[in-house]
């Protein structure tokens, strides 16, 4: 049954790039996907009289973060949240009234581009160029076909998106290409492959086209000459501007994932010691002056990123009581007990005993 309340979208909030909510597990990142799809399933599940937050809560979601507008969350965590909206529901074809909460700004400098795009080819050109920059738990390619366009999506990695979360991708992107020809616009052919919901007449509804459920791929199939039209909003200045915004983010994304391989390679080798600065550059295929080169653009340095990862471990291997302490100093790399208390003591003020208890 759906629940009353008031509105309870975050208000701003600052610096929270990586939104899952933090807990024990490997060092490291995740496929991810911007935090606006969150926003737009949060809106959705309002407009039906559902409270997001503790569904957010339950699929390990960082609920403020909705406010961060370059905040991500991991793939595997919004896919529980997408499973969980479709049973608080009860609607297969959720994924669809997703797309109806989002617009051209949901995806920031990206959507500017897209609107003043010259032609439908040029749309899906910046989708496949700028495509990592809303998840990188796929890829997008766009091919000529003779008479007709075909625009897929292959999953990236291990972790797949959710099947409404393609449903939603798919339904926005025939969307944007009304709003920027006319509201005639459908694609020839919708090849999806999820299975055909037990009621399929919201997506006749939404793509007026046939659809192939159980697919080998998720793809759009288009008509050549609906692409190749020059649209009226085009202004090439501003989308080359808006690009040049995105392309900025993406590097700031890369270099964030940098900072990760090598806290990752940190923990790695923990254990044996202190791990040298030239073999950690050297496990993330990097030379020790490019190494520092990047760790600086990030704002951070090798000592301080080892001194930060240790830290965190510490604290957590500290709460976890299957931990002696002796252990715990041997697995952070340090060389005697002393060694770890004072940096413990630096750390927190405590000493590992009297945090423990």
């Amino acid at each position: 049954m759906a629940k009353e309340h008031h509105s309870v979208l975050p208000r701003p909030m600052t610096n929270s790039r990586m939104a899952a909510i933090p807990g024990p597990g490997p060092v490291g990142r995740d496929p991810s996907a911007l935090s606006s799809w969150g926003l737009a399933i949060a809106r959705a599940l309002q407009a039906r009289g559902h409270a997001p937050a503790p569904l957010f809560a339950r699929a390990g979601l960082d609920f403020a973060a909705l406010a961060d507008p370059e905040a991500r969350y991991p793939v595997r965590s919004t896919a529980r949240l997408w499973r969980l909206a479709v049973e608080e529901t009860g609607d297969p074809c959720f994924g669809l009234e997703v797309a109806r909460h989002v617009s051209p700004t949901t995806f920031h400098a990206l959507g500017f581009s897209i609107l003043s795009s010259s032609t439908l080819c040029e749309v899906f050109e910046r989708i496949v160029r700028y495509f990592r920059f809303v998840s990188d738990a796929a890829t997008m390619t766009f091919e000529d076909r003779g008479d007709r366009y075909r625009f897929a999506m292959r999953s990236a990695s291990g972790e797949p998106p959710a099947d409404e979360a393609v449903d939603a991708f798919f339904a926005l992107t025939v969307r944007l290409c009304r709003l920027l020809t006319d509201r005639t616009f459908a694609p020839l052919l919708v090849e999806l492959r999820r299975p055909q919901p037990p009621a399929a007449a919201p997506f006749a509804r939404c793509f007026r086209a046939p659809i192939t459920f159980a697919s080998s791929d998720n793809a759009l199939i288009l008509d050549k000459i609906a692409c190749e039209q020059r649209l009226s909003g085009a202004n090439p200045e501003v989308a080359r501007s808006n690009d040049e915004v995105v392309a900025r983010a993406l590097g700031r994304m890369d270099q964030a994932r940098f900072t990760d391989r090598v806290r990752a390679a940190i923990v790695e080798r923990l254990p044996s010691g202190e791990p040298l600065q030239s073999e950690v550059a050297r496990a993330v295929g990097s030379s020790t002056r490019g190494l520092q080169r990047k760790l600086a653009a990030d704002g951070t340095t090798y000592a301080a990123l080892v001194d930060d990862t240790r830290r965190g471990l510490a604290i957590a291997y500290a709460r976890d009581s299957r931990y002696s302490l002796t252990e715990v100093a041997y697995l952070l790399g340090f060389s005697g007990g002393n060694n770890f208390t004072r940096a413990f003591r630096r750390w927190t003020g405590k000493s590992p005993s009297e945090y423990r208890r």
